[in-house]
């Protein structure tokens, strides 16, 4: 394999890997605070409809973005309800927004555009160019973000109470802190994370939304962040890794095998996916999540 080929896998994986890491950032922020994001898919999918839609209609793709994030945004706060405010199962919350998302999304699009759930191809500033290296601002920006979560997370006195709130409520409670409002902060940056993955998507990666667009890449990212054991800098390496197998089963499409012959296309792309069910069933099997992930926090009178 030549070297440029080479760069042009690890070209594509660094595209491919953006939504995944965003969305990852995305559920570190939300799960770090104690609520468990399993809607993280959903959250991509509306904010990918709301982007294309509203870079559509408004000729800008920043709008477009906007858009998206807010998008997520409110679709998040649903979650946030449900898990923080009413107390109820934070897992079962998750799926109805995933589920809610695919349904309306789909519908959504058929009734505004008449295209089978699509939105109209998005042309020119309806879309992010590129502005170093062939990648988009999009890109850049959600880089940024794995050492902005690193600090503040790590190094701010804002982290530091998020990051108790995920461990011991009952301590910060005691303090003074409000735990609702520091879970529901992290709800709303998980949201706009969520809103940049979903805008890069149907924005910046391609040309339009397509109905389940995401593809499952939201249960990627959650593997990945469960494998990066919740850490900002190894969900960037995760993150790239399933990139990488991504950017590496579009180029061993129509493979052939010494015994086996041409590999089904479907093997190849099923490559990611296939990782993901063998570090959850293996590797990521010890790793420790913050200790209030999951469980709603009943102040005691």
């Amino acid at each position: 394999m030549d070297l440029g080929i080479l760069v042009t896998i690890f070209d594509s994986a660094l595209r491919l890997s953006i939504p995944l890491l965003a969305a990852c950032l995305a559920g570190l922020w939300s799960e770090r605070s104690g609520v468990v994001d399993i809607g993280l898919e959903g959250k991509m999918l509306v904010a990918a409809f709301a982007g294309a839609a509203g870079a559509y209609a408004f000729g800008s793709a920043w709008a477009g973005l906007l858009l998206g994030i807010i998008a997520s945004v409110a679709i998040g706060l649903v979650h946030g309800f449900a898990s923080i405010s009413q107390r109820g199962n934070q897992i079962v919350s998750g799926v109805a927004i995933n589920m809610l998302a695919a349904g309306l999304t789909a519908i959504v699009g058929n009734a505004w555009y008449a295209q089978g759930g699509r939105t109209p191809p998005l042309e020119g500033d309806q879309r992010f160019g590129s502005v170093l290296f062939g990648h988009s601002a999009l890109v850049y920006i959600v880089l940024l973000a794995v050492p902005v979560t690193w600090f503040v997370l790590g190094r701010t006195r804002f982290g530091l109470r998020l990051r108790a709130v995920g461990e011991n409520p009952a301590a910060v409670d005691t303090a003074g802190i409000s735990v609702t409002g520091l879970r529901y902060t992290a709800v709303i940056i998980a949201g706009i994370l969520c809103g940049f993955a979903g805008a890069y998507l149907s924005v910046g990666q391609a040309a339009g939304f397509l109905p389940n667009m995401t593809a499952g890449r939201g249960f990627i990212a959650l593997a990945a962040l469960i494998f990066a054991k919740w850490r900002a800098w190894p969900a960037l390496g995760a993150c790239f890794l399933f990139g990488l197998l991504d950017a590496s089963a579009n180029q061993l499409q129509g493979l052939s095998l010494p015994g086996i012959g041409e590999v089904p296309v479907q093997a190849i792309q099923a490559m990611p996916y296939l990782m993901t069910v063998i570090l959850l069933a293996g590797v990521i099997g010890k790793a420790i999540p913050p200790r209030a992930s999951g469980v709603p926090y009943v102040k005691e009178r």
